[in-house]
């Protein structure tokens, strides 16, 4: 049950949405998951800063698993999200910033996991 929220300073289309979340649905498996349960959000035009700087060109995403993450396996995840929103966004991966969280209770149509 992995959420994926991106966070991102710019603009983008819908179609530039949709090529992101397929992105990141094919590398879910990373983290041992399947895209059949992926959530995905996206917010665009959001404002980040940085050191007291805003970032015109960044983004922060925050995945969220349930039960536990590798640090191993959490670095390659780092290096799929970094190369999706530079290939998709152009992005620059030292504006790219994400955070992990595994969670030991989960809720889902009425009760947890």
């Amino acid at each position: 049950m992995p959420f994926i929220d991106c966070k991102l300073s710019r603009k983008i289309t819908d179609a530039q949405k949709e090529d992101i979340k397929k992105k990141l649905g094919a590398k879910i498996s990373i983290l041992h998951k399947t895209e059949s349960y992926l959530m995905v959000g996206i917010q665009d035009g959001y404002d980040l800063w940085f050191a007291g700087d805003k970032l015109d060109d960044g983004a922060y995403v925050g995945i969220k698993v349930y039960g536990r993450l590798s640090s191993a396996d959490c670095n390659r995840m780092t290096g799929a999200v970094c190369d999706i929103l530079s290939e998709t966004l152009g992005i620059e991966g030292q504006n790219i910033y994400v955070t992990y969280q595994g969670i030991a209770d989960w809720g889902w149509d009425g009760s947890n996991f």
